[in-house]
């Protein structure tokens, strides 16, 4: 794992502002998952933040920094109008908790994303939800528990 250093939280909080994106949302979902018939309705939020891009090793390179999230590759079909054939992507991208962390590295250094990034971060921070797990303690106890099963 690669230390934090503020030069590399900036270089990831530009990155992210030209190449990222931020979903947050609270909504209304139907939901099959119970029994009986017909769908349930509930109030489901969705927070993920993800950078997509043709270098492997820059999204390979911010996810070892960041020590969060997945990378995934991302193939593009069919060809440009030039004719050329697109480059294969590949997208670094977190969730939740793990989202709520970034932010809070990103906060500091960030400008087009921080509207979003300062919402992810109040979204955690409010007091009605005081009952949510420090990110650093959810992570000891993960792998804590991860080593007592084996």
């Amino acid at each position: 794992m690669t230390t934090l250093s503020s030069e590399d939280i900036a270089y990831i909080a530009g990155l992210f502002d030209g190449e990222g994106s931020i979903y947050f949302a609270k909504r209304i979902e139907k939901k099959k998952k119970h029994k009986g018939k017909g769908y349930r309705e509930s109030l489901s939020q969705r927070i993920s933040m993800e950078v997509t891009m043709t270098d492997e090793s820059v999204i390979r390179w911010m996810h070892e920094v960041l020590n969060v999230g997945t990378v995934n590759r991302k193939p593009r079909k069919g060809f440009r109008k030039d004719g050329t054939k697109y480059l294969m992507q590949w997208k670094w991208r977190c969730t939740f908790r793990d989202a709520f962390y970034v932010c809070r590295l990103l906060w500091p250094y960030a400008h087009t994303k921080l509207p979003k990034i300062q919402q992810i971060i109040e979204h955690y921070t409010d007091e009605k939800y005081n009952n949510i797990v420090d990110l650093e303690d959810y992570r000891l106890v993960s792998k804590h528990l991860g080593e007592s099963k084996q």
